[in-house]
């Protein structure tokens, strides 16, 4: 399963709905929800009531990326939204068995990301509960940053234990990917790729779609 999921950080934000229906209408039903709160990480962007106007206008699903502090008093607001995926990061919970019990209670399928500086076999324990894991591969915060390939050796490891164990999570990468470093992402192990200004940056956004598609199912 190789999944392309823009990120509607990316999108213009004036004529959001109009974004989405062009990108869904190449055949996108994956969005990429970046959501910060200007502690995480510098940045603050959108919060539960885009994703439930969001979830009234598409059926695509809404994988949601909680760049936040505390993110357990989140979880519910996005959930109600409408959200598919919560994904939080382990560097911001005390507890992630938890918290991954508190997003799979609310019927919402469950993910954790790391940062770059953060040791990806510190989510060992919790492999085995999670639906999707995101290998940061710039650090959060902003879009348009230099892909980090030195991080796609988390996706090869995810990879390998997700082959060893019979895990069932997706391996997800967000940061820098475009065209010419997404064949390397799919060749690590990659499973969802996250895409802004890649796609809703492009030009012709068609052919950009496509050369991205191509690129993950060759």
């Amino acid at each position: 399963m190789n999944i392309l999921a823009p990120s509607i950080l990316s999108a213009d934000f004036s004529k959001l709905h109009s974004e989405i229906q062009e990108i869904e209408s190449l055949g996108a039903n994956w969005l990429h929800v970046d959501v910060m709160d200007g502690h995480f990480v510098p940045n603050m962007t959108i919060g539960p009531v885009v994703v439930e106007a969001l979830r009234s206008k598409t059926k695509s699903v809404l994988d949601c990326h909680l760049m936040v502090n505390e993110p357990e008093k989140m979880i519910p607001w996005f959930a109600k939204a409408g959200a598919d995926y919560i994904t939080v990061h382990l560097e911001a919970i005390q507890d992630p068995r938890a918290v991954i019990h508190a997003i799979k209670k609310l019927g919402i399928k469950a993910g954790l990301s790391v940062k770059p500086k953060t040791r990806v076999e510190d989510l060992e324990p919790f492999l085995a509960e999670l639906d999707l894991v995101l290998v940061m591969s710039v650090e959060p915060g902003f879009g348009g940053q230099g892909f980090m390939a030195e991080q796609l050796k988390k996706v090869e490891w995810l990879a390998a234990q997700k082959t060893k164990m019979n895990y069932s999570y997706l391996i997800e990468i967000d940061g820098g990917i475009n065209a010419s470093t997404i064949g390397a992402a799919r060749a690590a192990g990659t499973e969802v790729f996250v895409a802004g200004s890649a796609v809703f940056g492009a030009k012709d956004r068609k052919a950009a779609y496509q050369q991205l598609m191509n690129a993950i199912h060759p």
